[in-house]
C-alpha cells in the first residue's frame, strides 16, 4: 500500500508544480516589454483602439482576476484564442504536440541504445584504449551545444550527402521518423553522453558486488549474469538520470525544431514569444510542465519496479 500512498503524493506534487510554474510564466510575461494590444493593431493604433483591444483581451483586468481566470479556464482545456493567428490555442497544440513528443521520444530511445552498448563495453575493458576513446567521445559530444551539433548534422548528412531531409516533416508516420532522425539524433548525442558515463560508473560499481560474485560462483552464463544482475541493478540510477534531463530535452527540442524548420510546440513557443502571444506562450507552457511532471512520475514508478525499497 507504501507505493500507491508515493504515487498519490507524487501526483500531488505534480499538480502543485504545474500551477507554480503557470504563475511563474503569467508573471514573467506580464514583466516583459510590449503591448500586445499595440503590436497587434500596429503603429496607427489611436488610444481608443488600444483601450477597446484591452477590454478585449482582458488586459484592463487585475492580475490576479487574469490568473484566476486563465487558471479555471486551462482547468477546462480552454485557453483563449492566440492573439496574433487568432485561432484556440488548444487547437494549435493539439495539432503540434505528437511532433514534438515523437521528436523527444525518438531522441530518448536514440540516447538509450547508444549509451548502453558502449557503457557496458567502456566498464568491461576498463582502463584500455576502447574505455578512454569511448569517454573522450562522449566529452567532445557533450562539450558541443546542440544548436552546433545540429548545424553541423544538417549540413554534413542533409545538404552534403542528401541522406536526410534538410528539414520539416512528412505526410505520415514512416516519412515522419525519416524526417526527424536527424534532429532526435541531435538531441540524443548530448544525452547519451551523459547517459553513457552514469551507467558505466554504475555498472563498474555493479560488478564488484558480493552477489554478482556469487551468481558467476554458481555457475550462471555471463550473459545471464549482466543482464538479470548487473544492468537491472545498474539501471536504477541512470533511470534517474535519464527522466532529469527529460526537461532539458524538451529545452533542446525548442532550438532544435527552429534548425530544423519543424512545426512543433518548440518553434510554436520562440515566435509567440517574439509576438507577446501571452495565450500562446501560457498554454505551451502549462503543456511542457505538464509533459515533464508526468515523466517524473513514469520515472519513479520505474524505479519502485526495479527497487521496491525507493517506493518506501
Amino acid at each position: 500500500m507504501h507505493i500507491f500512498g508515493s504515487l498519490g503524493r507524487r501526483i500531488l506534487q505534480m499538480v502543485a508544480t504545474v500551477i507554480l510554474v503557470t504563475l511563474l510564466m503569467f508573471g514573467l510575461m506580464h514583466l516583459l516589454p510590449g503591448d500586445p494590444a499595440l503590436m497587434l493593431l500596429g503603429d496607427r493604433a489611436t488610444d481608443q483602439m488600444i483601450t477597446q483591444m484591452h477590454h478585449e483581451m482582458g488586459l484592463d483586468r487585475s492580475l490576479g482576476v487574469q490568473f484566476w481566470e486563465y487558471l479555471s479556464h486551462t482547468a477546462r482545456l480552454q485557453m483563449g484564442d492566440s492573439i496574433t493567428m487568432r485561432v484556440p490555442v488548444i487547437s494549435l497544440i493539439r495539432d503540434r504536440l505528437p511532433v514534438t513528443l515523437m521528436l523527444t521520444a525518438m531522441a530518448a530511445v536514440i540516447a538509450v541504445v547508444i549509451a548502453v552498448p558502449l557503457a557496458f563495453v567502456a566498464a568491461l575493458r576498463r582502463g584500455g584504449w576502447v574505455d578512454g576513446a569511448i569517454r573522450m567521445l562522449s566529452q567532445i559530444s557533450l562539450s558541443m551545444p546542440v544548436f552546433y551539433i545540429g548545424l553541423v548534422l544538417l549540413i554534413g548528412l542533409a545538404a552534403g550527402l542528401h541522406w536526410f531531409p534538410v528539414g520539416g516533416i512528412g505526410k505520415n508516420f514512416w516519412q515522419d521518423l525519416y524526417y526527424l532522425f536527424l534532429p532526435a539524433l541531435t538531441l540524443a548525442l548530448s544525452l547519451s553522453a551523459v547517459l553513457l558515463r552514469n551507467l558505466r560508473e554504475a555498472v563498474i560499481e555493479t560488478l564488484q558486488a558480493e552477489y554478482v560474485g556469487f551468481a558467476v560462483a554458481k555457475g550462471l552464463r555471463w550473459r545471464l549474469v549482466l543482464s538479470r544482475h548487473v544492468l537491472r541493478n545498474a539501471w536504477i540510477s541512470t533511470i534517474t538520470l535519464l527522466g532529469l534531463n527529460i526537461g532539458s530535452l524538451v529545452g533542446g527540442a525548442v532550438v532544435t525544431e527552429t534548425v530544423f524548420a519543424i512545426p512543433g510546440l518548440g518553434r510554436l513557443m520562440i515566435d509567440s514569444i517574439f509576438a507577446r502571444d501571452y495565450a500562446v506562450v501560457q498554454g505551451l507552457t502549462i503543456v511542457l510542465a505538464v509533459m515533464v511532471s508526468l515523466v517524473f512520475l513514469i520515472v519513479d514508478a520505474m524505479q519502485t519496479w526495479l527497487d521496491p525499497r525507493a517506493g518506501a
